[in-house]
């Protein structure tokens, strides 16, 4: 996502380095990443009361949950972390201001929702955009978020296949499967016309290209639920 901000004033065009981070912007990133990491953790385990029901000793718990959250922090952290920095690097191209900022509400949530219900619904945060800039330069600052996942994807499906055509570990095809899921849902999820998700910008600037991005990213999650892409990647196991 990004959130756009209007200010009354020109804004001068930025002038600093193009690949500058705050030491904030450093912070909310890690900071997201790492809440991210431990939500998904949760929801690996069934949240907490399956945990208590398990009867596994607290070491035990803890340790699952590292590796399993080091291991989404790898396979999906790229999907978020790229996402932004899409958004971020593509209105720094436009003269714009433009740094990530995490959102401690949403990520306190997310890990909340995440432990007691086993899913993961969060709100990390956004990267702020502020500039003078047109509609279309808005919808493709954007759009720019779905198509890095996309292009991700892409990436999961060629090396994914490489990976399980190396090796049958279970942690490498659940690091497959979770940058696979990831990825689609992350880009379909955004492009949803609400609030301050991309689509609603996409399609304010152009609804064919809303439409087109909307309809293809549901199909990659549609084509992952019904198992469409096991054929691929089994061919290019096979390769190796």
């Amino acid at each position: 996502m990004n959130q756009l901000y209007f200010q009354e004033h020109t804004l001068q065009k930025h002038d600093g380095s193009f690949w500058h981070f705050s030491k904030r912007e450093m912070n909310d990133l890690i900071l997201a990443t790492l809440a991210f990491g431990l939500a998904l953790a949760f929801m690996r385990m069934g949240g907490i009361f399956t945990i208590l029901s398990s009867g596994d000793s607290l070491l035990s718990v803890i340790i699952t949950m590292l590796i399993w959250g080091i291991l989404y922090i790898l396979a999906l952290g790229p999907a978020f972390i790229i996402h932004e920095l899409a958004h971020k690097f593509l209105a720094r191209h436009y003269g714009c201001w433009a740094e990530f900022r995490a959102d401690p509400k949403g990520l306190k949530t997310g890990i909340i929702i995440a432990a007691i219900l086993g899913i993961v619904f969060m709100a990390p945060g956004a990267v702020m955009v502020a500039g003078n800039i047109s509609r279309e330069q808005n919808g493709k600052i954007a759009l720019v978020g779905p198509i890095s996942n996309l292009i991700l994807f892409g990436i999961g499906i060629v090396g994914g296949g490489l990976l399980l055509g190396i090796t049958t570990n279970i942690f490498v095809n659940q690091f497959v499967i979770a940058w696979l899921w990831g990825n689609s849902i992350l880009a379909a999820f955004n492009m949803i016309p609400y609030g301050p998700l991309d689509g609603r910008k996409v399609k304010n600037w152009s609804e064919p290209i809303f439409w087109i991005f909307m309809i293809f990213t549901l199909g990659l999650v549609y084509a992952l639920l019904t198992s469409q892409f096991e054929p691929i990647l089994q061919s290019i196991s096979n390769l190796i």
